[in-house]
């Protein structure tokens, strides 16, 4: 089995190694390892919990030559400030015993701040798209001297709509660089950006677009509404001694705060919210309070489906399931990581079965379907979202022509039949307008008379 010391790396970054304990990479680290130290450009597809990021810093570490210069040589970009925290924590680890300068930024923060500690010098930049190109339009940030590109969780930045900052960023450097990118999943956008900026590309797979982990048990309950949801989540977090650390997925900030406040009836001060309205300081304190085990789990929207390290996860519950299906495999990659085993549930109401096909022909598999538990009661209240829905659908809904009712004969009664000649309307108007223009002819005769 390969060793971290095969690799050859420089004594600095063995040592920060073998003191956070690690002897032997994943498969990701070793398959990449080769390929991005001989500088060709690399498209990394992997799941999430495999040791991704460890895969592109150990050999950029090893790569790594300090140059006088106050502008990044290394720039990572990465889709939500939480995984910029973890990631600027990972290469802090590394390069524990090396003279390297590394920056954090992203939005929702003072950006004259960011702006100061840019100033002071930087070697490893790692930010968001969106403050990253905030920062370069300002001209505080330089691409002058960046000689390596990593993008991290590729297609969810795409999903989040950077597509325009990503290729702005990547115009603005210049061509001499190498890319590194990794994605969960290969998608058609993926590779037209590939197409456009990357210089071909060595493809390292981990495993198949869209598998999912074998470690990971699915199961789903068909439930009505959002209120029976509710009732069988409650039902399962008190009969199931086993869902101890859980993340509950929504797929927006508003039902997140309605699912997280009627959860805390029943399991008062158990569970934490995360959504991108909650400021940074409480997200970061409440994912802080979950490693450390004071929350049972936390509510959130995708915000937390991607990339954070979060570990021991026990089981994933999609209160909603996502539109995306590659949402979906990114939502249950939280659970199940390295060689642990995870549990995902999903909770399907009738409008969400076509999103559970989709995540099925994805994944190239069926989705195990649960008994609904008898003792669970099954409401019939439907919350404000699910009565609009339902307002909208009806409202599109077309009248049946069933031939009854006034408003149907008379539909019947306004049917013509076009037999090839002019229509009968046509000539009684015509007849119509003839004769009147007759008597006021004949008329203007007597008068000249």
């Amino acid at each position: 089995m390969t060793t971290f010391e095969q690799f050859n790396l420089p004594i600095s970054v063995q040592k920060a190694i073998t003191d956070l304990g690690f002897i032997h990479p994943t498969p990701i680290q070793e398959k990449s390892f080769s390929v991005i130290m001989s500088g060709r450009d690399m498209m990394g597809i992997a799941q999430t919990g495999t040791g991704k990021t460890f895969a592109y810093l150990l050999p950029l570490l090893k790569l790594y030559k300090f140059t006088p210069t106050n502008t990044p040589k290394i720039v990572i970009l990465v889709p939500t400030r939480e995984l910029v925290v973890q990631v600027v924590e990972e290469v802090e680890k590394l390069t524990k015993y090396m003279s390297v300068r590394t920056i954090g930024i992203f939005g929702g923060v003072n950006i004259n701040t960011q702006k100061k500690a840019v100033y002071e010098g930087i070697d490893i930049l790692v930010g968001t798209p969106g403050r990253v190109m905030d920062l370069a339009l300002d001209s505080v940030i330089r691409f002058d001297d960046t000689q390596k590109l990593v993008i991290d969780e590729f297609d969810e930045m795409l999903n989040l709509g950077f597509r325009i900052q990503l290729t702005s960023i990547l115009a603005m450097m210049r061509n001499k660089r190498q890319n590194i990118l990794f994605s969960a999943t290969m998608t058609d956008e993926v590779d037209a950006i590939l197409n456009d900026y990357f210089d071909f590309p060595e493809e390292v797979t981990l495993a198949a677009s869209g598998t999912p982990l074998e470690n990971i048990k699915q199961t789903t309950y068909n439930v009505p509404n959002f209120n029976t949801k509710i009732n069988l989540l409650k039902h399962l977090l008190q009969t199931d001694e086993t869902m101890n650390r859980i993340l509950v997925f929504v797929n927006n900030k508003k039902i997140s705060d309605m699912l997280h406040e009627r959860i805390e009836e029943d399991f008062e001060g158990e569970f934490g919210v995360i959504h991108s309205n909650k400021s940074q300081n409480y997200r970061l304190s409440t994912m802080a309070s979950f490693q450390e085990g004071q929350l049972r789990g936390i509510i959130t929207t995708d915000i937390m489906a991607r990339g954070l390290d979060i570990s021991n996860i026990s089981h994933v519950i999609n209160f909603e399931v996502p539109e995306f299906p590659e949402l979906y495999m990114h939502r249950i990659g939280r659970t199940g990581r390295a060689d642990a085993t995870g549990t995902a549930i999903s909770f399907i109401t009738p409008r969400e079965i076509d999103f559970k096909i989709e995540a099925e022909l994805l994944m190239n598999m069926e989705l195990e379907v649960a008994d609904f538990p008898q003792e669970v009661e099954v409401s019939t209240k439907l919350i404000e979202p699910e009565k609009e829905k339902q307002a909208v659908k009806f409202l599109m809904k077309k009248p049946k022509l069933d031939g009854e009712g006034a408003f149907h004969e008379k539909s019947k009664k306004n049917k013509k039949v076009n037999l090839g000649g002019p229509s009968k309307t046509k000539k009684k108007v015509s007849g119509s307008v003839n004769r009147n223009m007759l008597k006021t002819r004949d008329k203007k005769r007597k008068d000249k008379k």
